[in-house]
């Protein structure tokens, strides 16, 4: 296993390949935060065309601010990934190595198209792909979301920098250029909703500091997320812009295509994009609802989304998942629904309270006739674990089903643990967020109450007074969006880094922005222009100060810790196929060592983490049945189905021990067969003992009935290499 240990001391290495003033007072007797008439100076003037000289001095401060910072987090993340690893001084085996899991598969296609003999040539290899899958022929360019892969090697055959720049740090600084982009987009999306420049600043350094919480980039570098957040955070401020009040036209249209370009860029980079659009256009539904956006605002942003999947699904080889998405499903019928249904927004309270879940109820319904209908037509069953594993999460009673299993066993996918937020208590990041979330939440609530009643009566006009505000339809979609995403974070761990770098944003705004402050003060009564202006930017300037008292000595102390990537084992094993197995070689083994073996080596493999495939979930089972109780006959018969030259054994799993009991990998292949778990504990009544002993453990004994079926050829403290042995040589020996 790979750890990471203090340096001791040079290693070689391989040698390298070729606001200010509020313009308009407020009245006293409107409280409600959040409203439309508010406008700031400096850079809102600049949007609505003021060019003035301060104007344009000051937002050119806030724009250079907004870089620094950005280019300051890229380096923070790129210089604990070379403190962590000593990238620049181990091996080019050890640096593939340090690719985990599904990281070196997608990283291995960018080696692969820098390898080919031309564009071309490697563009065909990955829409024909037979080394990924063995005995099957594949189009990567379809199944995998890889063509920030492609883009990043074609890139780099055209630049000039091949002399002086190496292609895997060419790779890896990209993606940590791509963090500047995030930093500057949340920048960006704070400083549109508070009006001045210093709520971004906050935000981005409440990101930096809760760099464990907010991005794992540093050692994940090629996961799907770390393309495609940077572009999701852009799409939210570009929604954010579009959605101001008193936006010109031909800056609307920007935005849209603004809008339009990055949700592509966000689809075109991760697989669960679906997933996220269906809680984004659940956003957009709930504002329209509320009569918070307008029909055509609405309509734009459905369009602007629908637009994205299709233009995916164009240059992803018409992928059926796409189809078959929810997000899809929802938008077309939200769209059909509101059309059909065009006295939604019309009657009393109640009459429209009635006809809303009338609306909801027919658009769930038909969102699921929909999707059900496409998956039936398009027989997709691509994503169906993703919902086996949001079916057992949420179902009461244990399942046995293996790939749901895989989901729930994971910390990851688990409820968020406490102590994250301990952590965005500490640097005072979860405090004003949730006073920010509960006072506009509760504004938005009651604006919302107040569009939904009706609005004929005179006496009724005369009461709400001549300046009723409506709500801010940009602070109203990322108070729900923030809203909407933190329960998902709740519910799924790995999801808290969509929402824990918008959470920066929001509470950047609050304590930056008039609008809390103006109703806390008007509370005590001492909400004069001097003073919201003091605490817009006295808190701010104050809190900042405190933070970098606190901790910036822990970051240069962290930035001082010195390791180095340790994995000898691994790297044996990988030395050993590359120099004693033949070239087109088949190995069995678990799908996230599998990935880091066709990354180095460039063997054939039989499976892979890329999950979103049903009949590589099928694939992926069979070969794990080596970890099962299963006899010999049955291990050997699966591996040659699949042309398994070699199976690679490894003891964490075989004798794994990171896991609780019924969560190891063996529990859930031994209650996927019907059989009795290992160790101590109840088991279902009717689970049955297995007839024969675990394969990975027998196989070593090399006994005679293991003997005639596979050979030893490799081994060391973490991993046993099996070959296996043809049909006629079996019966040979039989004989």
């Amino acid at each position: 296993m790979a750890t990471l240990r203090q340096r001791k001391g040079s290693r070689g290495k391989d040698p390298p390949h070729t606001s200010h003033a509020d313009s308009q007072p407020q009245q006293r007797h409107q409280a409600n935060c959040c409203t439309r008439h508010h406008h700031h100076r400096h850079h809102d003037d600049l949007l609505q065309g003021d060019w003035s000289w301060g104007c344009i001095v000051w937002t050119s401060v806030g724009w250079s601010v907004s870089v620094g910072l950005g280019l300051l987090c890229c380096m923070y993340v790129a210089t604990l990934h070379e403190n962590d690893l000593w990238f620049s001084n181990i091996k080019e085996v050890e640096r593939e190595i340090s690719f985990r899991t599904e990281c070196g598969l997608y990283y291995s296609y960018y080696k692969q198209l820098l390898n080919a003999p031309s564009i071309q040539e490697g563009l065909s290899e990955l829409i024909h792909d037979n080394l990924t899958e063995s005995k099957r022929t594949i189009n990567l360019l379809q199944r995998m979301n890889i063509y920030q892969e492609v883009f990043l090697s074609v890139l780099y055959r055209l630049l000039p920098i091949q002399s002086y720049l190496e292609p895997m740090y060419f790779y890896i600084y990209s993606v940590f250029s791509l963090q500047a982009v995030y930093v500057m987009a949340l920048y960006l999306t704070a400083w549109l909703l508070a009006g001045s420049w210093l709520a971004g600043a906050l935000a981005a350094a409440w990101y930096i500091l809760n760099r464990v919480d907010t991005t794992r980039v540093e050692f994940t570098i090629s996961l799907r997320e770390n393309w495609s957040l940077p572009f999701l955070a852009l799409q939210v401020a570009a929604i954010t812009c579009y959605l101001r009040p008193q936006l010109g036209t031909l800056r609307q249209k920007v935005m849209v295509w603004l809008m339009y370009v990055c949700s592509l860029c966000f689809c075109v980079t991760w697989q669960f994009n679906q997933f996220i659009f269906l809680v984004q256009a659940l956003v957009f539904y709930t504002l329209d609802c509320v009569d918070v956006l307008t029909t055509a605002q609405v309509t734009t942003l459905y369009l602007v989304q629908a637009s994205a999947l299709l233009s995916v699904w164009l240059l992803q080889f018409f992928n059926a998942m796409i189809l078959g998405s929810l997000a899809l499903s929802f938008i077309v019928a939200a769209l059909l629904v509101r059309h059909y249904h065009r006295s939604l927004k019309s009657g009393s309270l109640v009459a429209r309270v009635s006809k809303l879940i009338i609306h909801s109820t027919a658009v769930l319904l038909l969102t699921v006739a929909i999707n059900f209908s496409a998956k039936k037509l398009l027989r997709l069953r691509s994503d169906e674990h993703i919902f086996k594993f949001i079916k057992s999460k949420f179902a009461r009673g244990p399942t046995r089903d293996f790939d749901a299993n895989l989901y729930l066993c994971e910390e990851a996918f688990g409820a968020l643990p406490l102590d994250t937020l301990e952590r965005l208590s500490a640097t005072l990041l979860l405090g004003p967020y949730a006073l920010t979330l509960a006072l506009t939440g509760g504004a938005l609530a009651l604006a919302a109450l107040r569009n939904l009643r009706p609005k004929g009566g005179a006496a009724e006009r005369k009461a709400e007074g001549p300046a009723a505000p409506s709500f801010r339809p940009d602070v109203a979609y990322n108070l729900l969006h923030t809203l909407f995403f933190g329960l998902l974070a709740f519910s799924t761990m790995r999801m808290k880094y969509i929402w824990t770098g918008h959470m920066c944003a929001v509470a950047a705004y609050g304590l930056c922005g008039r609008d809390v402050w103006s109703v806390l003060l008007h509370a005590l009564r001492c909400d004069t222009k001097f003073v919201v202006r003091l605490a817009r930017y006295g808190a701010p300037l104050a809190l900042m100060a405190f933070l970098y008292y606190k901790f910036w000595p822990k970051m240069v102390e962290e930035l001082s810790d010195l390791r180095e990537f340790y994995d000898p084992d691994t790297v044996e094993l990988m030395t050993w196929i590359s120099t004693k197995t033949p070239e087109r070689a088949v190995l069995a083994g678990s799908m996230q060592l599998l990935a880091g073996i066709k990354l180095c080596t460039g063997r054939v493999i039989t499976n892979h983490p890329h999950y979103e495939d049903k009949d590589l979930r099928d694939r992926t089972k069979q070969v794990y049945q080596v970890y099962a109780r299963r006899s010999p006959r049955e291990v050997h018969s699966i591996l040659q189905s699949l042309a398994a030259d070699y199976v690679v054994l490894e003891n964490s799993i075989c004798y794994e021990r990171r896991h609780r009991r019924g969560c190891r990998l063996r529990d859930l292949l031994d209650l996927a067969n019907g059989h009795i778990m290992d160790g101590d504990g109840d088991n279902d009544a009717d689970l049955v003992a297995a007839a024969y002993p675990r394969f990975c453990d027998e196989v070593k004994t090399d006994s005679p009935q293991y003997a005639a079926l596979f050979k030893r050829t490799f081994q060391n403290k973490t991993f046993h290499v099996y070959r296996v042995r043809k049909k006629a040589k079996k019966s040979e020996k039989n004989s």
